[in-house]
């Protein structure tokens, strides 16, 4: 495994990829969207305290919650599933595709993987010209 992850990775990742922009939405949550602008779409969100999202062990709200795209309901099913990722799911996000991670959980990531995971989430809201530009003609970082 490369070097862990940290939380201050997710926002260097995200602020890597082409024509991203760091802002707000559903509000006030803040957010990663690309392209920049008023076309920006969310690909990354950090996630308030809501009591949709309670650690099942000690039935606080979970306080540290990012929220990440997948490309498609498999790949969100994969990353769930594989017990030796921290990703996981909530009923409030069962029809959507994407993921949930605990910032202080990140650390079971290497930062590889977790760039590999937010590029994902990035192509998926992305524009398919900035896609191929900075991804190639797969589209996917793999």
């Amino acid at each position: 495994m490369g070097r862990p992850a940290t939380p201050d990775d997710v926002d260097r990742i995200c602020g890597e990829l082409p024509d991203t922009e760091f802002g707000t939405s559903w509000g006030d949550l803040p957010t990663w969207k690309v392209p920049r602008g008023g076309k920006g779409k969310m690909f990354l969100l950090y996630r308030m305290p809501h009591r949709t999202a309670v650690d099942p062990a000690t039935g606080e709200m979970y306080d540290d919650l990012v929220v990440i795209l997948t490309p498609t309901a498999a790949e969100k099913q994969a990353l769930v599933d594989d017990p030796a990722t921290p990703f996981f799911t909530i009923d409030h996000f069962r029809s959507y595709d994407a993921v949930l991670v605990q910032q202080s959980r990140l650390g079971e990531l290497d930062v590889e993987e977790l760039r590999e995971i937010i590029t994902d989430a990035w192509a998926k809201r992305a524009p398919k010209r900035l896609v191929r530009e900075h991804l190639g003609d797969t589209g996917s970082p793999r």
